[in-house]
């Protein structure tokens, strides 16, 4: 899998300290049981020795080994339930002083044996949703409510935009770590290009890799911080790296941004560099080909006419629509 980085570092020092919290708070509880209930204390003292009295056990040379070790393990049940009774009758659960982590599963470890406990991938998938740059999008922008329904006004319409949805549906669901392929989608405003992408964007961040989705201004804006100190909103120089390393890289709106020598290299750099490190990438962007040409170097357009495959919408503004049923 390919979790952002950042994230799964976050995340494992957060695991890290849930579960030594959890085991903090669990000897709290048994110091606060020995004071109230000497008796716990003593039955714990033995509990604890019970290594070593197997281990006598063992090395005693003794003829009838395992019944004395069946003696002990006898002991200890009969002390466990001597305790858990003393516990109750004294208002206190009976697992009161045993460490309750937030996951039994994985004991707040993120890792049951050597494989990745479910608990810990929800949490790199909502940090996922966090770092990808898509913010409320992700919560209202999916597949599922994708409509069709908005395309009907012509069959040609209709069943080109089913074509897109599937075809980025198939991109979604089998992504992996060799999948590069890299999409250009192309059309008016309002036809669900920035839906699509963000449904794509979704689908993949919850199968477990790094996804960066930004507009083609606030990705210009990153480098002019990095290139020449300036900061942004929020007073944050932004590390440009992801858009080398992401998984998947979508860049919407493009187009938009202030386009000079500046802007046209970065953006060439990072197009050249992922097609060169085979890393998939989409590009948003209401532009025409011939706008593109205009716009951009020749180097630019060769490449996302040559290693982009190009989905065009077609139809009706939808937002156009949904305002006229209002």
């Amino acid at each position: 899998m390919g979790y952002n980085r950042a994230d799964y570092v976050r995340i494992k020092a957060e695991y890290s300290e849930k579960y030594l919290k959890a085991r903090s708070l669990a000897d709290d509880r048994k110091f606060e049981l020995y004071a109230r209930i000497p008796e716990v204390k003593d039955i714990d003292g033995v509990l604890a020795r019970t290594g070593m009295d197997i281990m006598a056990v063992i090395t005693s040379g003794a003829k009838n080994t395992d019944e004395k070790i069946e003696q002990i393990r006898q002991r200890n049940d009969e002390l466990l339930t001597k305790r858990a009774k003393l516990l109750v009758s004294n208002g206190y659960s009976a697992d009161y002083s045993d460490v309750h982590y937030e996951c039994e599963k994985c004991g707040d470890t993120g890792y049951v044996g050597t494989k990745m406990c479910e608990c810990m991938k929800r949490a790199l998938v909502i940090a996922g949703y966090e770092s990808s740059g898509l913010g409320g999008l992700i919560r209202t922008q999916s597949f599922e409510n994708f409509s069709l329904d908005y395309y009907r006004d012509g069959a040609a319409n209709y069943e080109n935009t089913a074509r897109i949805v599937n075809s980025l549906k198939r991109f979604a669901d089998n992504f992996s770590a060799d999948t590069y392929q890299n999409f250009l989608l192309v059309g008016p405003t309002g036809l669900g290009k920035t839906h699509l992408s963000t449904s794509v964007a979704k689908r993949v961040i919850e199968r477990g890799f790094d996804v960066l989705y930004v507009s083609a201004v606030s990705m210009i804006g990153d480098f002019e911080s990095r290139r020449f100190g300036t900061s942004s909103g929020d007073g944050a120089q932004r590390d440009t790296e992801r858009y080398y390393s992401a998984d998947l890289l979508i860049i919407d709106d493009l187009g938009t941004e202030v386009v000079n020598q500046f802007t046209v290299s970065c953006l060439y750099d990072v197009i050249n560099a992922r097609i060169n490190n085979r890393r998939s990438t989409f590009i948003n962007t209401n532009l025409s080909r011939k706008d593109i040409e205009a716009k951009y170097t020749e180097r630019i357009a060769s490449r996302l006419f040559g290693e982009y495959y190009p989905l065009v919408f077609s139809g009706i503004d939808v937002r156009r629509q949904k305002l006229m049923k209002k």
